[in-house]
């Protein structure tokens, strides 16, 4: 296959207005993204793709680009507005559309965006539909299909789509269950998810305090939202709240927050999701999906319960890949995607709080209380900008950096070194039962990178 030159681990994403994220390549990103659906199953009719966005500023040059380039190729364009990436997945399928288009940069700085795929299914486009897009963009084939008069695609907004997915989103709380009596303090970080989240749950019958709910066009993820969890750990604590739900700028990740003020690591919060599952008969083959950055101690505590954990690489799009070859419903990653399949096909950040927020409600127990999964072991990231993303095994000292530190550990802990697939940085996590030796261990790592390739 290919390698794929725009496309990381979610989608095209960088610096709005700047290659590729211009209106130029947007619109041959349009075209080509029309060519491979109109070559998919044919069925009757026109061919639709719905298209959504985040609250920032550049959605709008980016959102009429991508439009532009899709109708150009016969493709009717359905424009749903602001709304959380995975409503845009349910809605792809919900809808019966033959693809979706979503334009945010989720957790990145509003002067960042990016565009991600789905298929009719709801599920992101494979890694090789992704190839033959590139492909496309820079062949001459497309300008064999110039479809002209009553041909050409038109664009038309659709106003219903948040009120579908809200009410998609109730469904999935227990039927029985209700948050009355319940504050709630919910962090929409300026975002995708500003009317979505606060409606949910107040219809369920929470009293929510809400955070992070006036977007601008440019505070999204601005000190608010799911990377920083301090200022609604804060807030809870003021308002005496009995948790806190912080999003991201596309709601498809989730960091809780206990009634104390205490931030769930997102190994916690899948953790205590597949208990839940567990305890209710729901975990097929009592197996979940979880990374490479995935806490040992999480591994180690499920075992005990006759529970399996299957690794993958890092990335939301290869945990749900490994979920559909083995059946499973549960998956995610450290930083808070998680994934219910009977639900949905994508990680959801609001989706995620409201099945934690089903299983506190029928154990009748605090978020502290039910959050004692496992004892985690030793375990810290850092992450450090770099201006090219060579294979770290071509970097001579880096790779002896690597292997040096993996020896020294002699079995006792993990290093795991690796690109952002959505941002210009190199990662570095070290995991050990001596937290002492973590530390110098990541700065020397560090050290070499930044000396090869890093940002000056």
């Amino acid at each position: 296959m290919k390698k794929r030159q725009l496309f990381g681990t979610d989608g095209i994403r960088g610096t709005a207005n700047v290659h590729p994220m211009t209106s130029e390549v947007k619109l041959e990103v349009g075209r080509a993204l029309a060519h491979v659906f109109r070559l998919g199953p044919a069925g009757d009719g026109r061919r639709r793709v719905l298209l959504a966005k985040d609250t920032r500023r550049s959605g709008y040059m980016l959102e009429d680009a991508l439009a532009a380039g899709l109708c150009s190729m016969g493709v009717d364009v359905l424009q749903v507005g602001p709304i959380p990436t995975p409503g845009l997945a349910f809605l792809t399928a919900d809808m019966r559309a033959d693809g979706g288009a979503m334009i945010s940069a989720s957790h990145n700085p509003y002067h960042d965006n990016g565009v991600k795929f789905f298929s009719r299914d709801g599920f992101k486009l494979p890694d090789e539909i992704e190839a033959r897009i590139e492909e496309l963009m820079y062949s001459e084939e497309l300008d064999r299909w110039r479809p002209t008069g009553m041909d050409i695609g038109r664009a038309q907004r659709i106003d219903d789509a948040t009120g579908r997915y809200i009410v998609f989103l109730k469904k999935t709380f227990p039927r029985d269950l209700s948050l009355d009596g319940l504050r709630i303090a919910v962090d929409c970080a300026h975002g995708a998810a500003y009317k979505v989240a606060p409606t949910v749950l107040e219809e369920l019958g929470a009293d929510v305090i809400r955070v992070g709910a006036d977007p601008n066009g440019e505070n999204i993820n601005d000190g608010v939202g799911a990377l920083h969890p301090d200022n609604l750990a804060a807030v809870v604590k003021k308002y005496r709240a009995d948790l806190g739900v912080a999003l991201d700028g596309d709601a498809d990740r989730v960091s809780l927050i206990d009634e104390n003020g205490g931030i769930v690591d997102g190994d916690q919060t899948l953790g205590l999701c597949a208990l839940a599952l567990h305890e209710e008969g729901r975990l097929r083959n009592n197996k979940l999906v979880g990374t490479l950055m995935t806490n040992v101690g999480l591994e180690l505590e499920l075992a005990k319960r006759g529970i399996e954990l299957i690794r993958t690489d890092v990335g939301d799009r290869y945990v749900v890949e490994a979920m559909r070859a083995e059946g499973l419903p549960l998956g995610g990653e450290s930083s808070g995607h998680v994934v219910f399949l009977d639900f949905n096909t994508t990680g959801d950040g609001l989706l995620t709080a409201l099945q934690v927020l089903g299983y506190r409600q029928r154990r009748k127990q605090p978020l502290s209380t039910l959050l004692q999964v496992f004892e985690p072991c030793p375990q810290k990231t850092r992450s450090i900008r770099v201006t090219e993303k060579p294979p770290l095994e071509t970097l001579g000292d880096v790779a002896t950096r690597i292997e040096r530190a993996e020896a020294d550990l002699e079995g006792s802990g993990r290093v795991l070194v690796r690109y952002s697939g959505t941002e210009p940085v190199a990662r570095v996590m070290v995991e050990c039962q001596d937290a002492a030796r973590i530390d110098p261990m990541i700065q020397e790592i560090c050290k070499e990178i930044d000396r090869a390739i890093g940002e000056r």
